[in-house]
């Protein structure tokens, strides 16, 4: 049976309706606990932990300067930042994770601040084209293909197709467009026990609720072990250290103690000609300042914690079903950061898989993730993306143009939870709406 952690405030809210207007969890004004910071500017993401200390407040402000400075081509006097490619989506990582926020599909269809995530038919990366498309190359090399995306209306709803121009097309290829996310509190999230979360699966609906979270398990590259996965949009790395490496090598090319080939096809001498950083690319020393810096960016405090509608919103958040995956909080363990240990912390959150319905599936499967599962991704800092990125597109491909139209994309497990907002009056969908904007 699934465990039940949300907060008797929450409970409340959800059970009392008429008793006047529900009191929140005090806590949840800073859902990123002692880390939290107040930021409404375009700079919301991009804050350290508000209680690093000041050895590691020196390693954020190292690893900012990584995130931020552009890789080129070996060899090059730059010796510390030279590698780049062969092949590569970006050319520094806030290339994708603009102001450390999330990325877009532009209105003319253009990829630059997304991926193309792509494997066999049968499962594996692709034997041409690798596990990701890199629509970039080094000077000298061609591109492996291009990408673009196409848009048509579904119910009054967006829907993307992705179209590929590849030099020898493969119908049997299977392929995910994925969106850059923000990045704030991915070192807590790393830091809740596993224990925590495995409390929420409930892989066969023992409970009969209709919702069957399950974990992804994932090779951990440091300990060669099948882990618990929790970061990414199907849970597909262990921990922020193995995502930073993958998208490293995946996004620009550059290899680590972790990741340390670059993709090239057995076929394909050109590509393996192109001259390397060096073995590795990147030193351990300056990926653990990146790591670091992607492990303490700062949770913005809540916004209008008191507003009437936004409590209200929060009631029917909770009367809808929505916590039943978004499950509002969690209480950190240990951390190697003491700044994120044994923090209350509200990212809305249950890290595991869920079915998301038919609407939603790329038909790609990702470890232990099927096409039509996809990790339930934290809220906290969704209302900011605005203020951050200059846009509201969310889930994993930027379809839905604002929370109203991902809620209403919600099929599979959560599709009783979407009945149910759609049933609210507008004002109501309003609030909830305003309540999630507010986290």
């Amino acid at each position: 049976m699934r465990a039940v952690l949300v907060s008797v405030s929450l409970l409340m809210a959800c059970s009392a309706p008429s008793a006047g207007v529900p009191t929140r969890d005090p806590t949840e004004r800073w859902p990123g606990g002692d880390t939290s910071v107040e930021e409404v500017s375009a700079r919301s993401f991009s804050l350290p932990a508000r209680n690093l200390d000041a050895d590691h407040r020196a390693m954020f402000s190292v690893g900012n300067n990584l995130f931020a400075d552009n890789w080129v081509t070996a060899p090059s006097s730059t010796s510390a930042r030279d590698g780049l490619g062969p092949r590569f989506d970006a050319t520094s990582c806030s290339g994708c994770h603009l102001h450390d926020g999330r990325g877009r599909i532009e209105d003319d269809g253009s990829i630059l601040s997304a991926v193309v995530r792509l494997s066999a038919a049968e499962g594996g990366a692709h034997p041409a084209y690798g596990s990701q498309l890199q629509r970039h190359a080094v000077l000298g090399l061609n591109v492996e293909g291009g990408a673009r995306v196409r848009a048509r209306e579904v119910d009054g709803l967006r829907a993307y197709e992705l179209v590929l121009d590849l030099p020898v097309a493969d119908p049997s290829m299977r392929t995910s467009l994925r969106v850059a996310p923000q990045l704030i509190g991915l070192g807590l999230l790393e830091a809740i026990e596993e224990r925590a979360i495995l409390a929420y699966a409930d892989p066969d609906d023992r409970d009969g609720d209709g919702i069957s979270g399950r974990p992804n398990r994932v090779m951990d590259p440091r300990s060669q072990r099948l882990v618990l996965g929790r970061i990414g949009w199907k849970a597909n790395q262990p921990n922020v250290e193995s995502q930073v490496a993958s998208a490293l090598a995946g996004d620009i090319g550059i290899t680590s103690s972790l990741m340390a080939i670059t993709e090239c096809a057995a076929w394909d001498e050109p590509c393996r000609l192109i001259p390397s950083g060096g073995e590795p690319e990147i030193s351990d020393e300056l990926l653990g300042f990146l790591v670091l810096y992607s492990r303490t960016l700062a949770v913005p405090a809540a916004r209008d914690f008191d507003d009437p509608d936004v409590v209200r919103g929060r009631h029917h958040f909770a009367a809808a079903g929505c916590p039943s995956c978004h499950v509002p909080s969690f209480t950190t363990g240990e951390s190697d950061v003491a700044a994120l240990g044994h923090q209350r912390i509200w990212p809305y959150t249950d890290l595991l898989l869920h079915d998301m319905g038919e609407g939603l599936a790329d038909g790609r499967a990702d470890g232990d993730a099927t096409g039509s599962e996809w990790r339930t991704p934290p809220l906290w800092g969704i209302g900011l993306i605005e203020r951050v990125n200059d846009h509201t597109t969310l889930l994993h491909d930027g379809r839905a143009r604002s929370i109203d139209e991902a809620i209403r994309w919600h099929g599979g497990e959560a599709d009783a939870a979407r009945q149910a907002y759609e049933a609210l009056s507008i004002t109501d969908r309003a609030a909830l709406v305003r309540f999630v904007s507010s986290i």
